[in-house]
C-alpha cells in the first residue's frame, strides 16, 4: 500500500536502500508468466496484496500506454496507483512505471518497475527491480508488498 508520509526535499537514504530487487522462481514457462502480467483479465485474478481486491482498472498494455489500478484491502480502504507502460517485449521482458494517488487524486512520487522473465528448468526465474523510492521505509512497503501479491500470482501459476 501508499506510503503515505510527506518525504519534501531530498529523497531519504542512499540509492540501495531505495531499489527494491525481487526474484522469484515461478511455477509456468516464460510466456504464461509475462501473460499473466499482461493479459488484463490474468493480471486481476493475483494483482495486489493478499485478500486485497481490485474494483477498478484500466489497460492500455503497449508502450507508451497508461494504467491504474484501485486497490481495496479487506478492511475497505482503497488506494489507487497508476503508471505508463515503457518496454513490452514477450516474453522476456515488461517495464512500467509506478505511482500512487494522494487523497486528491494526484499522482505522487514515481518509480520505475524492471522485470524480467527467464526460463529455469520447468519454470520461470523473475527478477523484479523497483526504483528509486523516496525512502527505505517505501522500499521495505512496496517489498512486501510485492511478495504478497507475488504468492497469489505463484498459486495462480501452480494451478493452471
Amino acid at each position: 500500500m501508499p506510503d503515505t508520509a510527506p518525504h519534501l526535499g531530498t529523497p531519504v537514504g542512499s540509492e540501495a536502500e531505495r531499489t527494491l530487487v525481487l526474484e522469484r522462481l515461478l511455477p509456468a514457462p516464460p510466456p504464461d508468466v509475462f501473460a499473466a502480467f499482461t493479459d488484463p483479465e490474468t493480471l486481476l485474478e493475483w494483482w495486489g496484496p493478499e485478500g486485497a481486491t481490485v474494483p477498478e482498472s484500466e489497460f492500455d498494455i503497449r508502450p507508451g500506454g497508461r494504467w491504474r489500478t484501485v486497490l481495496q484491502t479487506p478492511d475497505g480502504a482503497a488506494n489507487t496507483v497508476s503508471g505508463v507502460y515503457r518496454t513490452i517485449a514477450p516474453p522476456g521482458h515488461l517495464a512500467f512505471t509506478w505511482a500512487w494517488h494522494g487523497p486528491d487524486g494526484g499522482r505522487g512520487h514515481e518509480t520505475e518497475v524492471d522485470i524480467t522473465f527467464e526460463a529455469a528448468g520447468r519454470g520461470t526465474l523473475m527478477r523484479l527491480v523497483q526504483k528509486l523510492f523516496d525512502s527505505p521505509e517505501a522500499t521495505a512497503l512496496h517489498n512486501a508488498g510485492w511478495a504478497s501479491s507475488l504468492n497469489d500470482l505463484e498459486r495462480l501459476l501452480a494451478v493452471r
